[in-house]
């Protein structure tokens, strides 16, 4: 009898072209769907909770995936981590109900951006922060974030390039305000928060959802406000604005991190 399961794994982005599969690249839904079939014989497609981008690294990434196979739980963990690239670890699976969806079911998520401020970035973390040494006004940043907690509409911060369109259209018909509370552009930040470490600025944000790119437009934004290219009064007017060119560039994507789903 088919069983739904939950995996909660975790991956280096770095030599992945993001999560959803494509043909001809790398890719972390890619990667596990193969592995799955070998294990099992199934050609199944794990659903993830959301798409990171090329880079883009996870702590707690959550798919979904009916198998027929009986193979236990806490065999299958062993099972995939023998076969896997070292770059992907599955650190849970769980047989859930039938109605659970690592997509449709998330109730909230939380994101991590890191930035490493030393002169000179050992080479072993380069590929997980950005490295940006130069002057910047650092609690300028850590205020700037505590506009963003509230339900505002993320325009601003969202991405304008033509994947865009697409993943609107995807999402429409499952995101809607009965069941998740968010319209269009409109997304609850629950909390949003910097921390000065001793090499490291590291921004903290935990919402019901996540536009394409709006965390790292968020942090190059951020930065903006550090270099005194804006102000922190400006934060608030951009989001007014709802116009993606009010707003900074796209922060790098090796800094940021899916730290956790919640459903």
């Amino acid at each position: 009898m088919p069983r739904n399961l939950k995996i909660t794994l975790a991956y280096d982005g770095s030599e992945f072209h993001g999560w959803q599969i494509q043909p001809g690249v790398p890719t972390v839904q890619g990667t596990l769907a193969e592995c799955l079939k070998r294990l099992t014989g199934e050609d199944v497609l794990p659903q993830g909770s959301g798409r990171t981008d090329a880079g883009v690294h996870a702590l707690g990434q959550v798919a979904s995936v009916r198998l027929d196979n009986p193979i236990p739980d806490r065999n299958l963990i062993a099972a995939l981590n023998d076969i896997l690239p070292p770059s992907i670890r599955v650190n849970s699976v769980e047989t859930v109900s039938d109605e659970f969806h690592a997509r449709h079911s998330a109730t909230a998520k939380t994101y991590r951006y890191r930035i490493y401020r030393g002169d000179i970035c050992p080479p072993f973390q380069a590929r997980y922060v950005l490295h940006d040494p130069y002057p910047m006004n650092e609690e300028a940043v850590i205020r700037c974030s505590e506009h963003l907690v509230g339900k505002h509409d993320f325009t601003s911060f969202a991405a304008s390039d033509p994947d865009r369109s697409a993943r609107i259209a995807e999402l429409a018909a499952d995101e809607t305000p009965a069941r998740f509370g968010k319209s269009g552009n409109l997304r609850t930040i629950h909390s949003s928060a910097w921390v000065r470490t001793h090499d490291e600025l590291v921004y903290t944000v935990r919402g019901d959802g996540f536009l394409h790119h709006m965390v790292r437009n968020l942090v190059g934004t951020f930065l903006l406000v550090g270099k005194g290219s804006l102000k922190v009064g400006d934060v608030p007017t951009i989001l007014e604005a709802r116009n993606r060119s009010a707003a900074g560039p796209t922060a790098a994507a090796c800094g940021l991190y899916l730290v956790s789903v919640e459903y």
